[in-house]
């Protein structure tokens, strides 16, 4: 935003016809021109339609704060929250939150972004869902997957300080597999950078972060191994959640073939970011995380080579992994926010 400011005191003074504008310091001794009225002894003061504004009045100093804090990059929101008392989210900024020389370093990715991922446990009719969450605003917005949550009974999200709290379901988007909590009474948490998933190329180092197995807090790390992959997940809320203990995992389609189950037949498509990042039971709805630190994807389907009919000690990650772009996380926040519960 731009804006133009007239200096005052910029305007030619109008002088009688047949004289000569002069400052007053050129003005001759009194007496010199008996036509010439002896100079004041002060300047006069600027007229009402020319008077000087003083700088400093609470419009122009938040103007001032805004324009410095952009100036530092990503600094606005927060500058503007600080003045204001207004909620600002994760979607106000994309800024980077790992320097330039730390780029794709795992552990500052990770000691900037966990305090932002919480782990969601719901409670359901059939037993219970874990999950994680990515935190979109300071008061407490959390974005998690709808198959997390989907006929919950109630919620709770922990956050990686070990702290409980109970949440409510805002919105849900089934055809997405998106949703939006909102943590009661919660205020000052940390949102995570949602970055864009226009630019993500395939051999971007990733990082993710979530609760596999209800471990709160767990960092993996790969690449995008490819972009645009249509992944069908189920829509049925009986198909929802991992089920008590986690043993269940959620059920999704891919290249033809059905991992984790049967989707049943009520199903929803969409474009997702593949990546070999270790995912497993639990990771659904957490952070994919590009090497500058910014949310570029939900994670929300993972196959495991474990199942009904294989020992326990083939479970595991294989490196199939999938997390719908933050792009259609931003496009869809809105609706969420308006209680909409497709």
């Amino acid at each position: 935003m731009t804006e133009t400011t007239r200096r005052s005191g910029g305007h030619e003074d109008e002088h009688p016809e047949g004289t000569s504008a002069q400052p007053y310091a050129a003005f001759p001794a009194a007496g010199v021109h008996p036509g010439w009225p002896p100079p004041p002894a002060h300047a006069p003061s600027v007229g009402a339609g020319h008077r000087r504004k003083r700088p400093g009045g609470p419009v122009t100093l938040l103007a001032a704060v805004a324009l410095v804090a952009a100036a530092v990059g990503g600094g606005t929101a927060y500058a503007f929250q600080q003045l204001t008392g207004h909620d600002t989210t994760a979607t106000d900024t994309a800024t980077p939150v790992v320097a330039a020389g730390k780029k794709g370093d795992v552990a500052n990715i990770a000691a900037a972004l966990t305090p932002s991922v919480v782990e969601v446990n719901a409670t359901l009719a059939s037993g219970s869902s874990t999950g994680s969450g990515v935190i979109v605003s300071s008061s407490g917005e959390i974005v998690t997957n709808n198959h997390v949550v989907s006929g919950a009974s109630s919620v709770k999200v922990r956050t990686s300080d070990g702290t409980s709290r109970t949440a409510r379901v805002v919105g849900t988007d089934s055809s997405k597999d998106l949703a939006l909590l909102k943590t009661e009474g919660a205020s000052g948490l940390k949102a995570a950078p949602l970055g864009s998933s226009s630019g993500v190329e395939v051999g971007d180092t990733v990082v993710a972060i979530g609760s596999p197995e209800g471990l709160t807090s767990t960092v993996t790390s790969g690449i995008v191994s490819a972009l645009d992959r249509d992944v069908t997940v189920s829509t049925d809320e009986s198909q929802s959640g991992q089920g008590q203990g986690g043993d269940e995992q959620w059920p999704f389609q891919f290249g033809g073939r059905e991992f984790n189950g049967d989707t049943g037949s009520s199903t929803t498509t969409y474009k997702a970011i593949q990546t070999d990042a270790s995912l497993n039971p639990g990771n659904s709805g957490g952070a994919l995380i590009d090497a500058s630190g910014r949310v570029i994807g939900i994670n929300s389907a993972m196959y495991s080579s474990g199942s009904q009919a294989s020992s326990s000690s083939d479970a595991g990650s294989i490196g199939l992994g999938f997390a719908i772009p933050v792009d259609t996380v931003k496009a869809d926040l809105a609706k969420l926010r308006a209680g909409s519960t497709s």
